[in-house]
């Protein structure tokens, strides 16, 4: 049973809630007894606060709350169905279900409802509620399609020159499981949602092993329609500072798609950054601080691995854009920012998309010899970046904690500069290796081959019957000690030979495509997305056939009669005391190099021609 105390009345309100705190039970807390206090904020107005609709038939149901709350699962298909209604040019299609049961949704923007697969115009994807409970960009398309049912002329010229799709919730199954107690550092919405989905899988390590049917939903409309642009919109968590709508992309030093990386730096950028500065917002860069503890120590830039969309959108030559809104910043002001940003993407598509599907067509052709399968930071820091313009951030000072017993960050809400912040830059390479001509996978590895094709990877038939491939064989590995998104990752060491191989019951994976690159980050067991370090191999690691000693010993005996170098072998190793005094070690030495040891074991299934 819980006690009752009335805190507000209380002179000692901070004593009077740690009391109440002490007296509910283990079962739960309700909104009213317990919330997460957050930092000060710094008050805010902008231009962007004019696209609020305040009354008529089309205020979106985050409007209608005054931006308190977000509409649940079926209001937001409502809405959009009504939208749809309005508009011949507005379409909605289902293009998978989650694993509770619920359709995602994408809604298409074109003009005249023409096909954004055939209709030769640019096309902006823009994606909502990877984590559900950052679903800012859910209620900023709301918005931005109100508009232009309500005849916006900008908008419909834009939409006159590119193409819009949007995914308003992609973790659906996450965005139901709602409420006040799901985003403890984030302002509002009050009922966000759930940052996993229903299998408890985070979708947003998902790109590379894709196994979400909401990822591989989002890969089939990525293959389908080709968008030139890609903006997958999330909320922080960590540090605060004065940006309120940041985004990111691989940079061009580590990009495998370095024709797009430079329209996104001197195209991209400049265009969304002015245009959120034009509309009252702060517009900044992808922010991870180095140390929690001392944010002075410099903040990291960061080159994303195939989990993440910006790391996989760089491998398969799409533009992608991660986008992160600050989570410390009211969910009215991250809304209208992010409708901002997506109004100006759309119009840099509508503007430059010559310039656009030049880089990507030139990132497609390249065949580079090396691939960085990994990146990792530069231990000398930039110091140049903000040398001329200071970084903005917010005052904080440390004091010591009872709870805790150490120091612990207090952000102060006041406007604070940073001159020559530290940034270190993933630029180091720690993972390279030579890009074979083709992969050749067993065609049993059903999983791995599904996946493939569920990327867009082409896939044929070997045009010999055998050949002479490289094999890798694990020579040291290591699981991990706790799962990770329903795997064991596993890392290991290889050595490789040379072996003939018929090819009949193997597919071949050419690295002479456009995604040759995505390709070569699946199948080399050295990255560390592969499907080698997810799991996918791991039956490797396990023997099924063994020896009795009635037979092997035997069998030993004739070896050593048959073969004086591994005589002399075995009689070396006997000068070993620990092996010459395990007999199980002294058997399995002659296992291992009998005919009968499993040639299985520890090899990678997956052959590369080099």
């Amino acid at each position: 049973m819980i006690k009752r105390i009335k805190c507000a009345s209380s002179p000692l309100f901070s004593q009077c809630m740690l009391a109440t705190a002490i007296l509910v039970s283990q079962s739960a807390y309700s909104a009213a007894q317990l919330q997460a206090p957050l930092p000060k904020l710094i008050p805010w107005q902008g231009e962007s606060e004019q696209l609020i609709v305040r009354d008529g038939d089309w205020v979106t149901p985050a409007e209608g709350s005054g931006f308190r709350t977000t509409p649940d699962y079926q209001q937001t298909r409502a809405f959009i169905n009504r939208l749809a209604a309005a508009s011949p040019d507005i379409k909605t299609k289902d293009i998978g279900t989650s694993a509770g049961g619920r359709k995602v949704q994408l809604v298409t923007l074109t003009a005249d409802g023409s096909d954004p697969e055939t209709n030769g115009k640019p096309t902006l994807l823009v994606q909502a509620g990877i984590h559900s409970g950052e679903i800012d960009g859910k209620d900023a398309s709301l918005m931005l399609l109100r508009d232009y049912v309500n005849g916006d002329q900008a908008l419909r010229q834009l939409i006159e020159r590119a193409n819009l799709l949007l995914i308003p919730i992609l973790n659906v199954d996450g965005h139901e499981r709602a409420g006040p107690y799901t985003r403890m550092n984030q302002r509002g919405p009050d009922n966000a949602g759930w940052r996993t989905n229903s299998n408890n899988l985070n979708i947003n390590r998902d790109y590379a092993k894709l196994d979400t049917p909401e990822l591989r939903a989002v890969m089939e409309v990525i293959n389908t329609y080709q968008p030139e642009l890609y903006l997958d919109i999330h909320v922080t968590d960590g540090e605060d500072y004065q940006y309120d709508i940041t985004f990111g992309y691989n940079g061009a030093f580590a990009s495998d798609s370095p024709a797009i990386a430079r329209w996104l730096e001197s195209s991209l950028q400049n265009r969304l950054d002015g245009a959120i500065s034009a509309a009252g917002h702060i517009p900044g860069p992808l922010i991870f601080g180095v140390n929690s503890q001392n944010f002075a120590d410099g903040i990291s830039h960061w080159t994303a691995s195939p989990r993440f969309s910006n790391g996989l959108g760089d491998l398969r030559h799409t533009p992608t854009v991660l986008v992160e809104n600050h989570s410390l910043k009211p969910y009215r002001q991250r809304v209208l920012g992010t409708y901002v940003l997506i109004e100006a993407a759309l119009k840099a598509l509508a503007e430059d998309g010559e310039k656009i599907s030049n880089a990507i067509a030139s990132d497609r052709q390249r065949r580079p010899q090396n691939q960085v399968l990994a990146w990792q930071a530069n231990e000398k820091p930039d110091l140049s970046v903000y040398a001329e313009e200071p970084f903005k951030g917010i005052a904080y000072r440390k004091e010591k904690n009872p709870i805790t017993g150490a120091e612990r960050v207090v952000w102060l809400g006041e406007a604070k500069d940073y001159p020559a912040l530290p940034v270190f830059v993933d630029n180091v390479k720690a993972v390279e290796v030579r890009v074979p001509e083709a992969f050749y996978l067993p065609k049993s590895e059903t999983l791995v081959l599904e996946r493939l094709k569920a990327h867009g990877i082409e896939v044929g038939e070997p045009q010999r019957k055998a050949a002479k491939l490289t094999r890798f064989t694990v020579d040291n590995h290591e699981f991990a000690d706790s799962p990770f998104e329903g795997h064991f990752r596993v890392s290991g060491e290889f050595n490789e030979d040379q072996v003939e191989v018929p090819l009949d019951n193997y597919v071949k994976i050419s690295t002479d495509q456009p995604l040759g690159r995505l390709a070569v980050a699946l199948l080399d067991p050295r990255g560390p997305d592969s499907f080698f370090q997810w799991g996918f191999f791991n039956q490797i690691f396990q023997r099924t056939e063994y020896y009795e000693p009635y037979a092997l010993v035997p069998l030993a005996e004739q070896m050593l009669k048959q073969d004086p170098a591994l005589k002399q072998d075995f009689e070396k190793r006997l000068q070993d005391k620990t092996f010459a005094e395990d007999p199980r070690a002294r058997l399995d030495f002659f296992y291992q190099r009998s005919p009968y040891y499993d040639q299985a074991y520890l090899k990678y299934p997956v052959l590369m021609k080099y």
